[in-house]
């Protein structure tokens, strides 16, 4: 939870809620966290405040049943001995990005090393899971796939979002930085009056230049506006007025905002890339390239489609599939294996 406003933040938070809502009356919760986050989770937990040391030796006077690791790299694990360990490995991204081969092998090295150390290997799809599988070695551990949720925080009275657009709007959320491809967006406001909303933190500066150029290149510069990181109630006034969602992502393990788009009832319009296909599922619209006369083309069907059919209810029946209640169950079945 070092990082608000990015999807990991958003697995630690809802899994951390959801457990305490789902355990057993016997059974304690945890939460070793940074010193901000103390008693986050609410008065029925206890709290171990995260210490930078600890990535070099973990204080044995603390020794829980099960050690949940929900970061595939974290260098904060239990040592050796009788605490079982939960690793969660959200995605493989390196590799799909195309980052350069020195920097692929030390993050594969990290992760091989807790993958090593655990008794339970988690990811959060079976496409992250077959990643697993051919670039590392799970030696016969026991192995699960456990989807995310995707629940949206309601806001339903709240309206004076970050940024107000002027007309109907598309909306597309998450790091602005390039495995995102945010930049492939603009096209789709051609021939059209929509806007477009791009939110979420600021990663990559020059990545954000980018997609201005781009916007600029297609004449809509005046229509797409960047807003940077925003609230829960800002994200979930966006979701439930915009026209469309945009998710053209190019390294996913999973995609947390789809579902949360869909938990709205809204056209989802995705990449085929990594995750994206089995999340989104057969309700979704699916880009087969960033060409941009094949994206409007795909948009401007998948707009009609939507209009024609209004599968908005069972978009969000699909959606309704992806519950923190339902993940937190899936661990908590994992833990009391190990116990």
């Amino acid at each position: 939870m070092k990082y608000a406003n990015t999807g990991l933040f958003e697995f630690c938070k809802q899994l951390g809620h959801a457990l305490l809502k789902n355990k057993a009356a016997d059974e304690e919760m945890v939460y070793y966290v940074p010193e901000q986050y103390q008693g986050y989770f609410g008065e029925n937990a206890t709290y171990i405040k995260k210490n930078s040391l600890h990535k070099y030796w973990m204080p044995t006077y603390f020794r829980p049943a099960v050690w949940h690791t929900t970061f595939q790299s974290s260098r904060y694990t239990p040592q050796a001995g009788n605490t079982k360990m939960v690793l969660t490995i959200h995605d493989l991204n390196c590799i799909h990005e195309k980052q350069p081969p020195g920097k692929v092998k030390a993050i594969l090295k990290s992760v091989q090393k807790n993958i090593d150390r655990a008794d339970h290997v988690v990811t959060i799809s079976q496409f992250v899971m077959n990643d697993v599988k051919t670039h590392l070695h799970l030696k016969d551990k026991p192995t699960s796939v456990v989807y995310n949720g995707g629940h949206l925080d309601a806001f339903p009275d709240f309206d004076a979002p970050a940024y107000r657009p002027a007309k109907p709007f598309l909306f597309s959320l998450g790091g602005v930085n390039a495995k995102k491809n945010f930049h492939v967006l603009p096209a789709l406001l051609v021939g059209n009056d929509y806007e477009l909303i791009i939110a979420g933190p600021i990663l990559d500066e020059h990545y954000k230049q980018r997609i201005q150029v781009t916007a600029q290149e297609h004449g809509v510069a005046d229509r797409v506006k960047i807003t940077g990181a925003i609230s829960y109630p800002d994200k979930y006034w966006y979701l439930r007025h915009c026209e469309g969602f945009l998710f053209p992502s190019i390294a996913e393990g999973f995609g947390i905002p789809v579902i949360e788009a869909m938990t709205m009832g809204k056209p989802c319009f995705l990449s085929t890339k990594t995750s994206l296909p089995e999340v989104g599922g057969p309700l979704s619209y699916y880009f087969l390239d960033f060409e941009p006369a094949g994206m409007q083309e795909v948009f401007r069907n998948g707009m009609h489609d939507y209009r024609q059919k209004n599968p908005a209810s069972a978009i969000q029946a699909y959606a309704a599939r992806f519950s923190y209640d339902n993940m937190a169950k899936g661990y908590l079945d994992i833990y009391r294996s190990l116990y």
